[in-house]
């Protein structure tokens, strides 16, 4: 392994500290590496061709007020690139604004997700107002550019997917609004979609971004008030997005208090418009009330849209009172807590009728599918084991929707996974014909690793491990890009040193 320490970020975080969400798995990492040449148990295939990218929410600096909350950390993505049967590792923090300055001053200067916005110093960023946007939540590869994004919303960051360098924020930001996490880049027709929201009306808007990185597309999509929703889906010919019956309490919201509450009376509305439609064709449908964290996949069949998410049970867990001060304070980032299970929808565009059915009993999330079936119809889906009142990974599962069957894979005791991408083999010619990848965070051994695994094999195991420079904390979300479509992949001049891509 040829291992180079490349950059150090200033932590102010207390030697001592005791919070679980920035120790054990969740402990931050200040440094930034090049390793090339990694170290491989097993053998990794020459035809798995491309990088995995995952972003983590990794802090620098305690909360401003003392309350601080997992999704406050600043961004940190990391790269695990494949090619000729070698791999290289990289991880960068992205350069935001908020990083930026508080590198410079050494002191958090806003408030967390669990603080008042009057406690930042500075005006901020996010559908909330006076947030730092840490760009910390989602990443996807869109005309051959990475670009992280925020889950409350903000701006789009531009990252060279293999050295993973910040090239600034993508022109095409609505200045106002932002950004949610979760745009979609659709491979068929090389667009970008996305949505932003907050607090003035219309609440929402979506938007097209064309294969050559210009704003195609920008409409409102009005709802009856403020709302936090935090995914979408999309079709060959439409684009999904949902108003959810959890969203900020109106009464507290008049006095500040950003308090999210679930309305059980109220429906789960899902909108539908034409990819390139206008506000006047959004068209909205209502099922059982619940809260979609994350939606799966979405496609066409005859009259009906087929969407597939994770539905919760709970939505908004009450305290039990039993368990660590701080398992109870983020209950709700716990799969077992919101009780999220495999569901689907059909929309009849013809009838307007909607149908429900759940898929699995298992309670599993951030699921995954080979990026190619995206808005068609697929077949697998691949999703997060969770341990029990804790947001952290511990296992995958593939579930296969024709048959209704399920393949599990373990990490074992004190092994910690992240979102799982799934990579088509070069020359593939099936939905699983391909790898599965992901990084671990194993507090045993005191490591971290990616795992490679045969995607129609899961639980057998991985194939090849791949041995990182350094533990790194525990994550979520991921991507997967394939090498033909990174700019310099092939005329790199070293595994990982990438020309400068123009775009």
């Amino acid at each position: 392994m040829d291992v180079e320490l490349v950059g150090h970020a200033l932590s102010t975080l207390p030697e001592d500290d005791d919070h679980p969400y920035r120790t054990g798995p969740w402990q931050p990492q200040t440094s930034e590496w090049r390793a090339d040449d990694l170290t491989v148990i097993g053998e990794l295939p020459a035809d798995l061709d491309g990088v995995y990218l995952r972003n983590t929410e990794n802090p620098v600096h305690p909360a401003i007020a003392g309350k601080y909350h997992p999704f406050d950390g600043d961004g940190m993505v990391h790269v695990v690139g494949f090619r000729d049967g070698k791999a290289f590792y990289r991880n960068r923090f992205i350069r935001t604004d908020g990083f930026v300055a508080e590198q410079e001053t050494k002191e958090p200067l806003w408030a967390g997700l669990a603080e008042p916005p009057s406690k930042s110093l500075r005006d901020g960023w996010g559908a909330r107002g006076r947030l730092k946007d840490s760009s910390s939540t989602d990443v996807v590869v869109h005309a051959g550019v990475a670009l992280s994004s925020f889950y409350q919303c903000g701006d789009i960051y531009r990252l060279d997917p293999l050295t993973l360098d910040t090239l600034g924020k993508s022109p095409w930001t609505p200045s106002q609004w932002g950004v949610s996490a979760h745009p979609k880049s659709d491979e068929h027709t090389g667009e970008l979609l996305f949505f932003n929201y907050g607090k003035e009306a219309p609440y929402l808007h979506y938007g097209v971004v064309d294969a050559d990185n210009h704003l195609g597309h920008y409409v409102d999509v009005p709802l009856p008030g403020p709302r936090l929703p935090h995914d979408m889906a999309y079709t060959e010919n439409y684009a999904i997005l949902n108003d959810c019956p959890l969203f900020w309490d109106p009464s507290l919201l008049e006095k500040g208090v950003h308090a999210a509450r679930f309305h059980p009376e109220m429906p789960l509305r899902i909108g539908v418009i034409p990819r390139r439609g206008t506000t006047e064709q959004v068209r909205w449908f209502e099922a059982e009330a619940t809260y979609v964290l994350h939606w799966v996949n979405a496609y066409e069949e005859g009259d009906e849209i087929v969407l597939d998410g994770f539905f919760q049970d709970d939505p908004e867990p009450q305290d039990r009172g039993d368990g660590s001060y701080y398992q109870r304070m983020f209950r709700f980032l716990a799969l077992d807590r919101m009780q999220s299970r495999l569901h689907r929808w059909r929309l009849n565009l013809v009838t307007g009728a909607v149908r429900e059915e759940r898929l699995r009993d298992r309670v599993t999330e951030f699921g995954m599918i080979n990026g190619s079936y995206g808005g068609r119809r697929n077949r697998y889906a691949y999703a997060a084991t969770g341990v029990p009142s804790w947001f952290l990974f511990n296992g995958l599962v593939k579930h296969d929707l024709e048959t209704g069957t399920d393949e599990h894979y373990a990490f074992g005791e004190g092994v910690y996974g992240s979102e799982t991408a799934m990579a088509p083999r070069v020359g593939s010619t099936g939905e699983d014909d391909g790898y599965l990848v992901t990084l671990t965070t194993d507090m045993n051994e005191n490591r971290s690793e990616c795992l490679v695994f045969d995607a129609r094999r899961v639980g057998d195991g991985p194939i090849a491990r791949v041995r990182l420079p350094e533990r790194i904390s525990s994550g979520t979300h991921a991507t997967w890009a394939a090498g033909s479509s990174i700019p310099g992949w092939r005329t790199a001049d070293t595994m990982g040193h990438a020309l400068r891509m123009e775009s």
